[in-house]
């Protein structure tokens, strides 16, 4: 009996070794989108994480094991070149021959033109039925502009003041807000299309992937349930962030921001702009501003400057937080944390 037991698990230990064998190789891009991709994965496989955590996504140089990652995909999943420009290149190159789901160009993907001036107009936010359907002509889009900015490869800071400025307002990441994972209805799309091509890469586990992304849509919603509960009591709170990432968050939770200190994480803002957010702090009594810890805490404190609002840290890639299939609820329940209590 003993015999038959060592040989049945013996036997166990290699069909599970082989089923993980057979897992497709997946590579993402940044930590909200392999915490999706992961919670669509489980029980099959894991995948790999290509940025690490906290490293910018708009530039960066491939370490020899995230090239091999790339290299050996069979499926890739990364939101575009409008955020991550660098690796349009490295997909091209390394993945050739893999299946890739580009997020922002996805069916169904709400995206949203990015916000002119510092100030931000309030009907900015209830209008995203326009943008629902962008995705569907975002490549017709980027041929009919030309947009070979890709984000100007952050050259900014060798511009003059003049050009600096005029860049800020030709938005280096294009014509959308790139920032799309901050929408937990996005991510509650970008659930089943990941499903489907993992599916169609790996047919025996696409059971496990369609119920994985059902249960992680079921999550989604109760995670929606649990932000809005956590912000009805500051709602009509007057806050600014420091650069223009959140209006994905903003919409789905009706909270709009009232400005920004920089349109891009790319550059400082002009002095022009620090003036005019402070005229906006000053002149509506801004209660709260969101800033990131990369960013100067210097421009924060002048922007503050004589008034009494208070300032919250948010961290909208997940850049303090453990990858996996946890990392995305925590993110987006931290973010709304953060500005409960600033507020």
């Amino acid at each position: 009996m003993s015999r038959n037991l060592i040989s049945l698990s013996a036997i166990a230990t290699l069909l599970g070794g082989t089923a993980m064998a057979d897992a497709p190789s997946v590579a993402v891009d940044i930590a909200p989108v392999h915490s999706l991709v992961a919670r669509v994965m489980d029980g099959v496989g894991t995948p790999d994480l290509i940025l690490p955590p906290g490293a910018s996504p708009h530039g960066y140089s491939l370490r020899p094991s995230e090239a091999a990652a790339l290299q050996d995909a069979d499926v890739v999943v990364w939101m575009g070149e409008r955020l991550v420009p660098w690796m349009e290149g490295a997909v091209a190159t390394l993945a050739g021959d893999a299946a890739v789901l580009t997020l922002l160009e996805a069916d169904g993907t709400m995206l949203l033109d990015y916000r002119e001036g510092a100030l931000f107009e309030k009907h900015a936010h209830g209008d995203t039925d326009d943008h629902a359907d962008h995705a569907e002509d975002a490549h017709d889009h980027e041929e009919e502009h030309d947009h070979d900015h890709a984000e100007d490869d952050h050259d900014h800071e060798a511009h003059s003041d003049d050009e600096h400025d005029h860049g800020e307002e030709a938005h280096a990441h294009g014509d959308f807000d790139s920032h799309a994972w901050l929408s937990p209805t996005n991510a509650a799309t970008w659930l089943n299309l990941i499903a489907a091509e993992l599916s169609a890469a790996d047919p025996e586990n696409a059971g496990t992937y369609y119920a994985n992304a059902a249960a992680g849509r079921e999550e989604l919603e109760a995670l929606k349930a649990e932000v809005n509960a956590l912000l009805e009591p500051v709602r009509g709170g007057n806050f600014i962030v420091f650069h223009d990432a959140y209006q994905y968050f903003e919409t789905d939770f009706d909270f709009p921001a009232a400005g920004a200190i920089s349109l891009s994480d790319a550059t400082d803002p002009s002095p022009a702009r620090i003036v005019e957010i402070q005229g906006r702090v000053r002149a509506e009594g801004i209660d709260c501003v969101l800033t990131e810890p990369q960013f100067n805490p210097g421009i924060v404190a002048t922007v503050l400057e004589g008034t009494e609002a208070k300032t919250g840290v948010s961290d909208p890639i997940g850049a303090t937080l453990e990858p996996g299939p946890a990392l995305y609820p925590q993110l987006i329940r931290n973010l709304a944390t953060s500005l409960a209590e600033c507020l």
